[in-house]
């Protein structure tokens, strides 16, 4: 055989293995979703999943999951193996952490590292991310002022050793947590979704006959960067600017951005950017990394799988004590608040150099609906608290995607996070909680050549007419979405009761008895001068009752 028919099929083996550990990492994550015990799990599919190498560098993630938690988890594994190397790890162990700097940046995400052996040699490590349901505390929401009010912290330990699980910790975890079943079963979930992936693993090496995935991750991060840098030679050099203002919770945020595109990198700088705030919307370093590379990757090699190789050309620095770069002990619940509005900054940047892959600002942040009952909610009367039931939940809703340079933008969707929306019914059969509207805000997206998508109307109350308490963490209340190239802002969104009063878009609220909450999510920002829409999307329009 030729040396040249010998290289294209070591190339042919090296691609099909590649895909295979794509594969392994994905079925991971479907078993998160099959197993979890959490809505934000198993419905939204709030989580990540990867493969890393022994030294810590992520060769290959699910396609299942969120960029928070991936390009976060990303950098975590090297945290995990600084407390504890690969040499002192046997078969069985399993690793665990909450610690916002060190993981996915608040204390409701669970990570867990598990090592993959052969004989006595790590040859790899899976690790896996999810949301779950109560951490303790004041749990996610603004009204903590340091971390330590926010939940249960526990740094980076063993969950589980040579397969025995550590009882005094889920001891400690289930006394601090309001739902101890679903949380312990979701680390439960992740510790049995990483063995999975070991499963499947080394019977594919043994298939292929290797010993290592040394040859094979080194192949994905070279051919991975090498990829990103043609991408990024594709775009004109030199430094653009963007400014965006947010709402913030006791005033408005500046985020500050500058991206220059050098040959063979991106440089991302937020200085100028925002000081702390006292409520948890600050952001550690690693969520604002998270992030701000997706903005970047949604535009730059956008096809180029995710891993270690591709994430390396795009470094982004933040100034130590700025609202995304917030150093410990800042309070941090809320952080994706501010977070997930990066890539609406950078895009603004990037659309200077590439206007016609760049879309408008869209709602951006989720627009979750936390909310609580039962026993000490206030208003409820004296002869009710006994019998009044307990519940707390989230459910993950989505306002509209800004409007692209050649579409109208996605309507009540989850970009950038990519979580799905909860069904009702879920949440109704967990709840005393009835949804009396879910439905598009019409004409609620900004109007241009291209519409920006529309957000949606919530409305819910109590079945048993018992108040219930709401914890808003809304954005794009005060400064909504811009439209870009002439094109209109979306509407900004709103929270009010049935009977009229607008409740505030941050902090612990009532929702009194008999009455209705109405959330009502922004729209993405439009694309184009409105004049320019074609005659047959303005018939369109017309036809589906759009103005604008």
């Amino acid at each position: 055989m030729s040396d040249k028919l010998t290289g294209a099929m070591s190339g042919i083996r090296r691609q099909l293995m590649w895909n295979r550990l794509i594969s392994v990492v994905e079925e991971l994550a479907q078993t998160l979703i099959r197993t979890a015990f959490s809505t934000s799990t198993r419905e939204a599919g709030d989580l990540a999943a990867g493969v890393f190498s022994p030294d810590g560098r992520m060769i290959a993630q699910a396609i299942t999951g969120t960029p928070g938690h991936i390009n976060s988890m990303a950098m975590a594994v090297g945290h995990f193996l600084k407390e504890h190397p690969v040499e002192t790890m046997e078969p069985g162990d399993v690793f665990i952490t909450n610690d916002p700097w060190k993981a996915s940046g608040h204390l409701n995400d669970f990570t867990v590292v598990s090592p993959a052996h052969i004989g006595n040699r790590v040859v790899a490590m899976f690790a896996a991310t999810v949301h779950v349901a109560d951490i303790g505390g004041l749990g996610v929401g603004t009204e903590a002022r340091d971390v330590y009010q926010e939940g249960i912290y526990v740094p980076i330990m063993p969950l589980a050793r040579r397969g025995k699980i550590d009882e005094t910790l889920m001891r400690m975890i289930r006394s601090n947590v309001r739902e101890p079943m679903q949380v312990e079963g979701d680390l439960h979930s992740l510790i049995v979704s990483n063995q999975g992936g070991i499963d499947r693993l080394l019977p594919m090496m043994h298939e292929f006959g290797q010993q290592s995935l040394d040859e094979l991750a080194e192949y994905i991060f070279t051919t991975s960067r090498a990829a990103m840098i043609r991408a990024i030679q594709e775009l004109p050099r030199g430094t653009y600017h963007n400014r965006m203002t947010i709402d913030g919770f006791d005033a408005p945020v500046q985020i500050v951005v500058s991206a220059t595109i050098e040959d063979e990198r991106i440089l991302i700088d937020f200085d100028g950017t925002s000081g702390l705030s006292q409520a948890g919307i600050n952001v550690p370093k690693c969520y604002t990394d998270a992030y701000t590379s997706f903005g970047v990757r949604c535009v730059v090699g956008s096809r180029i799988p995710n891993n270690a190789g591709s994430l390396e050309v795009v470094q982004v620095t933040a100034p130590e004590g700025c609202i995304l770069n917030a150093p410990h002990p800042a309070p941090v619940a809320a952080r994706h608040m501010i977070g997930q509005m990066l890539p609406d900054a950078v895009l603004g940047c990037l659309y200077q150099a590439a206007p016609d892959r760049v879309p408008a600002e869209g709602a951006s942040c989720l627009w979750n609906i936390r909310v609580a009952g039962g026993p000490g909610t206030p208003g409820l009367p004296a002869d009710r608290r006994h019998n009044s039931r307990r519940f707390g939940i989230t459910t993950f809703n989505a306002g509209g995607a800004g409007a692209r340079p050649i579409s109208d933008g996605l309507s009540a969707t989850s970009f950038p996070a990519g979580v799905r929306n909860v069904p009702l019914e879920i949440v109704e059969t967990m709840t005393p909680l009835v949804f009396w509207r879910k439905e598009l805000r019409e004409n609620s997206g900004g109007a241009g050549q291209w519409r920006g998508g529309d957000g949606q109307i919530i409305e819910l109350s109590h079945a048993e007419d018992e108040p219930f308490t709401l914890n808003a963490t809304f954005e794009r209340v005060d400064n909504p979405a811009r439209g870009r190239a002439g094109g209109e802002d979306g509407k900004p969104g709103r929270v009010r009761l049935a009977s009229g009063p607008v409740l505030k878009a941050k902090g612990r609220q009532t929702v009194p008895a008999g009455d209705r909450l109405i959330v009502e999510m922004p729209g993405g920002g439009g694309f184009g001068k409105p004049e320019e829409r074609s005659a047959a999307m303005r018939a369109r329009d017309k036809e589906e009752n759009r103005t604008g």
